[in-house]
């Protein structure tokens, strides 16, 4: 059984940054693209980076430039560094993970398999 547990928000002022970590067990993390979205108040949820098997990597127009995904299939993690934090950053940010060994990163909600039980991320302004 698949379970990804992430860590690593809180609340922090606008302009810091802030590295999120999704811990994934019961899977062959290095076949997965992995992938983090966020919600937030009153909002669907909403794609904000992916990474597949061989590093390949795509981010939401809003975030590009400014956060970074990267995994380490030896300790079955991925990492969103968040830099350059804004106040509409301010989400639950969820780890998810697809068994797509053969696929380029994924950017649809629907084509992951696995979801954590998220991370609270506040940016004061």
């Amino acid at each position: 059984q698949v379970q990804l547990v992430e860590s690593g928000g809180g609340l922090v002022q606008a302009g810091v940054s802030l590295r999120l970590s999704c811990a994934a067990s019961g899977l062959t993390f290095s076949r997965y693209v992995m992938g983090w979205f966020r919600q937030a108040p009153g909002k669907e949820r909403a794609f904000v980076a992916a990474i597949s098997r061989r590093d390949g990597t795509s981010y939401a127009d809003s975030v590009k430039g400014r956060f970074a995904i990267s995994r380490d299939n030896a300790k079955n993690t991925v990492y969103l560094q968040m830099n350059s934090l804004k106040p509409e950053d301010t989400a639950v940010y969820y780890c998810a993970a697809a068994n797509r060994p053969y696929s380029g990163p994924l950017v649809g909600s629907t084509e992951y398999d696995s979801w954590g039980q998220g991370t609270q991320v506040i940016v004061s302004s």
